[in-house]
């Protein structure tokens, strides 16, 4: 069965946030921390960036995570209310992620097509026509 979570968006303070949360609802950062300086658009990023985290995950209950990452400056995003939380939806497999992909995007804007990320997922980002930013993911391991 398909599960959505909630993923934020920070202006450079994940891990202080997160750390927060974890203090808070218990549990360990779900496959630790992933900072940006381990993918490979690394060599792009000014040194300060280099530290900031790409992805961390908290699990919530039994099948829910929090998750989230750091907002990059020089790739211009900014953080604001409206554009600092996606929907995460997890499908339960390739053609499903499409499906959920492809009804989403009608009539909204495309983020970044379905793909295989570096890290090994089927993924892709997208807004809806009334204005809700989704984060589509599948991942066969």
């Amino acid at each position: 069965m398909p599960t959505i979570n909630p993923y934020l968006n920070f202006q450079g303070n994940t891990e202080e946030a997160f750390n927060f949360y974890k203090s808070i609802f218990g549990g360990d950062f779900i496959g630790g921390i992933s900072r940006f300086k381990d993918t490979p658009e690394a060599e792009k990023l000014s040194g300060n960036e280099l530290d900031k985290i790409m992805h961390i995950a908290l699990p919530f209950g039994d099948a829910n995570m929090l998750m989230a990452t750091d907002a990059l400056e020089s790739m211009n995003q900014k953080v604001k209310q409206g554009n600092n939380i996606y929907l995460c939806i997890s499908a339960d497999s390739k053609q499903q992620a499409d499906d959920f992909f492809a009804g989403l995007a009608t009539g909204g804007d495309v983020e970044l097509d379905m793909h295989e990320a570096f890290w090994g997922d089927y993924f892709g980002m997208l807004k809806d026509k009334f204005g809700i930013k989704w984060m589509i993911s599948f991942t066969d391991r």
